[in-house]
């Protein structure tokens, strides 16, 4: 759904509009972002955890109306489906998240744990390899030759990889050490996660300006900052007053990486590919965000970390660190983006007509030109 919803978007969206419709678009998810926690938390203390599965039956009832009577059903170049390349990657992306979850409880060096991680990369390769041979590939390694995209890729996944798995440890911080109940705990975050909603329209507004790389790099900055400062002051008796500001700069920071990170994406990308570009790149979250949670639960549980308070600090202060980290090294490949400032347009003169310029195609046929 989510790549999906950010090709239709561009698609039908006027390339100079088309920042600050993402930028809706980003604080619309931060938005999901924000609430999501709080129904959740409200549905177990009312309920029981195992009613979160039943949320999504009446969205689905509202949504697939709006999707049947609003969306446009656009159509591209028709290919077959990469059913080789999906068992690859799945498979690949499967046994190395098991393997780090297996990790602290069976030994790094046990037979089975290594088998697993070396059965990952092995699969990954051999994907990558597939991927460069199949006609109809389901990630055309084409599109990485592009600066822009590959640069936001990576960072994209560094992003969701150091944020995410962050966040999980620190919203059972709240609860196992602070005592907060789920939903005290959900509330206690909103400082974090209702400032995408506000920030990430805004940076869709200032990117065609300032440039959607000092927007990210600084988004990922703050974000780094405040995990790095939450984890100096992490301990079983600290205030929650003091966690509010670091909580707002993440959130900034969140909001500022959201909208930039897929205008950069889609940045010099043709129509006809967009889909497959906001395909990837959401894969790649998906996978940063898998791998860091399981790779900072596996920091946790080493360093003897369990849902005690005296002994869930000292653990989850390494875990944190390794988030800040990554966040960092994020804001250091994203100063290898393209600037990503949209340049003044002018209005066609009649010598240029005649000179043989091409007319600006309305971005209400993107389908057409596919077709085309």
């Amino acid at each position: 759904m989510l790549p999906l919803s950010l090709a239709l978007l561009a698609g039908g969206v006027a390339p100079e509009r088309r920042p600050l419709a993402i930028g809706i678009w980003g604080g619309v998810s931060g938005l999901g972002v924000a609430v999501g926690p709080l129904v959740g938390g409200a549905v177990m203390e009312g309920w029981n955890w195992q009613a979160i599965f039943w949320l999504n039956v009446p969205v689905a009832i509202i949504a697939i109306p709006l999707a049947l009577f609003v969306l446009n059903n656009d159509f591209g170049a028709k290919a077959r489906i990469d059913l080789v390349g999906a068992v690859l990657a799945a498979a690949s992306v499967l046994a190395l998240v098991h393997g780090i979850v297996r990790g602290n409880d069976d030994g790094w060096t046990s037979l089975g744990v290594v088998v697993e991680l070396a059965a990952g990369v092995a699969l990954l390769v051999g994907f990558l390899l597939w991927q460069r041979r199949t006609r109809a590939p389901l990630i055309p390694l084409r599109l990485f030759s592009d600066r822009s995209f590959s640069v936001t890729n990576v960072v994209g996944f560094a992003f969701s990889f150091g944020t995410f798995g962050a966040v999980f440890i620190l919203i059972q911080y709240l609860q196992v050490v602070q005592g907060s109940s789920p939903l005290e705990a959900a509330l206690q975050t909103t400082p974090w996660t209702l400032a995408p909603m506000i920030i990430a329209p805004l940076a869709g507004v200032f990117a065609p300006r300032v440039g959607t790389r000092i927007i990210m790099v600084t988004g990922l900055a703050l974000q780094g900052a405040a995990l790095l400062w939450i984890a100096l002051i992490l301990s079983e008796t600290t205030p929650y007053v003091t966690l509010i500001v670091p909580f707002i700069m993440a959130g900034v920071g969140m909001g500022l990486v959201f909208a930039p990170s897929a205008t950069a994406l889609l940045a010099s990308l043709g129509v006809a590919d967009h889909a497959k570009a906001s395909g990837v790149n959401s894969t790649v979250r998906e996978i940063g965000i898998a791998l860091g949670t399981a790779v900072m639960t596996a920091i946790f549980v080493s360093g003897g970390g369990e849902l005690l308070p005296n002994l869930y600090v000292d653990a989850a202060r390494p875990a944190v660190l390794v988030g800040a980290a990554v966040l960092f090294a994020a804001a250091v490949v994203g100063l290898w983006l393209p600037a990503g400032r949209s340049a003044p347009t002018a209005p066609l003169s009649d010598a240029g007509d005649e000179a043989g310029s091409l007319p600006e195609v309305p971005a209400s046929e993107p389908t057409d030109l596919v077709r085309a």
